[in-house]
């Protein structure tokens, strides 16, 4: 397994180019199976995530073409040969789920395995369930895979969520496209990616209406017809590269950010006393001299502090002024980088789902594990802010969501390789 090796100590300059998001990609990729004719994304990210729901959609039957050294994804379903999703592939991504939906809207049936994915805890396959059954799907679980089924079609419904689940607004958002009458999606998530895929049903001819909003209302149309849409921005990219300077010192501009996919992990950079100016294409984050100072962090749904950047404000806050506490409300066990951290000097306690964070001078060099897609980076993260070498070693977690680390790092000054594995 590759590693990346880290020497901290040197100030950060120079511009980072976010790419799209892997998150709204991943949601976008299966709504082609809505409809017959092809649908399009630019601005896609070239990561192992979309490599794999690429498999997936090929074992469906879609056609698949990458261009423009994969930022362009062309797909088309016109002739689905399956609407099995196999544990093989489904296994190594959580987002493979989303394949449910689209399958139960177009195909009236899917036989889909439980998904694997990073893990940080629980994240519960129930509320697609209840949802799509409110619809008027059945499905029940057998051997691992849910065998659902739609006599008839899906109907529109009232679909009241226990949970503002990102993953579940999105099913549901594509099976209410093509179901007869009106759905309304209550407690829905709001995020961005949500939005972006909003948008996108709209360009194949969705009526959807709501979408950033609690409530989303979806009334059916007989057919989707051919698109091409662009994919938003990946704000945790985003969030997590406007954390270098702040680590490491320095000043770096993030080409495509934008404030409004970010406002509260913003307004905590600001409480920590970072700099954060909009420019014209994109943001500038500086951090010259001091040590940011200590701040207290709830991660919540959208718009509050993204948990996919939990990780990444805990390396920060190892080395500022003072006592911080984080608190993790989404996902359970989702400290497992701490030891790591402690390892590198930092001074940590958790207790359950709450963690202080006691600043410190400077973290120590030292060979790490990555444990998840978001503590592999948090670790690259301390390592530039760590005297000596850092090796953090299993990055294949990084791969999932952040496309050539090392290079977009090094360009801005950062003494970072990727090594082969022992």
């Amino acid at each position: 397994m590759d590693s990346i090796i880290v020497r901290g100590g040197t100030p950060l300059s120079g511009q980072i180019r976010i790419a799209g998001a892997k998150n709204a990609a991943l949601a976008l990729m299966p709504a082609t199976l809505l409809s017959e004719e092809p649908l399009t994304l630019t601005n896609a990210p070239r990561l192992s995530d979309i490599r794999t729901m690429t498999l997936l959609l090929q074992s469906l039957g879609v056609e698949v073409t990458r261009m423009q050294d994969g930022k362009v994804i062309a797909l088309s379903s016109h002739d689905l040969t399956s609407t099995r999703a196999d544990y093989e592939i489904v296994r190594k991504m959580r987002a493979s789920n989303l394949v449910l939906g689209p399958l139960l809207a177009r195909a009236h049936e899917a036989v889909v395995s439980l998904p694997g994915g990073c893990a940080i805890g629980a994240r519960p396959m129930d509320i697609h369930v209840s949802a799509l059954e409110h619809m008027g799907a059945e499905i029940e679980l057998r051997d691992g895979y849910l065998h659902a089924t739609a006599p008839g079609g899906l109907k529109g419904a009232k679909v009241p969520l226990r949970f503002a689940s990102v993953g579940a607004t999105e099913n549901v958002l594509m099976a209410a496209t093509l179901a007869k009458g009106t759905t309304r999606i209550e407690n829905a998530a709001r995020e961005p990616e949500v939005v972006d895929l909003a948008d996108c049903l709209r360009a194949m001819g969705a009526k959807i209406t709501g979408d950033g909003t609690s409530v989303i209302e979806v009334e059916g149309v007989d057919r989707l017809h051919a698109a091409t849409h662009r994919v938003v921005s990946d704000r945790i990219e985003l969030g997590t590269y406007m954390l270098a300077p702040v680590i490491a010192g320095g000043e770096v501009e993030c080409l495509g950010g934008e404030m409004r996919l970010l406002q509260a992990f913003c307004e905590r950079l600001h409480a920590a006393g970072i700099s954060i100016e909009e420019t014209e294409k994109g943001l500038k984050v500086a951090c010259h001299g001091d040590r940011p100072k200590a701040v207290d962090v709830v991660t919540e749904p959208f718009p509050g502090f993204p948990t996919d950047l939990q990780a990444q404000m805990m390396a920060m806050l190892c080395t500022a002024e003072g006592t911080s506490k984080l608190e993790e409300r989404i996902f359970e066990n989702r400290f497992m980088h701490a030891p790591e951290l402690v390892r590198m000097g930092a001074k940590l306690d958790v207790q359950g789902g709450t963690a202080h964070v006691t600043g410190v001078d400077r973290l120590k060099g030292a060979p790490v594990m990555a444990t998840d897609l978001r503590a592999s980076v948090s670790l690259i993260l301390a390592g530039l802010a760590a005297e000596g070498e850092t090796r953090v070693n299993r990055v294949y977690h990084l791969d999932r969501g952040y496309e050539q680390v090392e290079d977009k790092l090094g360009a801005v000054g950062a003494h970072i390789e990727r090594v082969d594995g022992e």
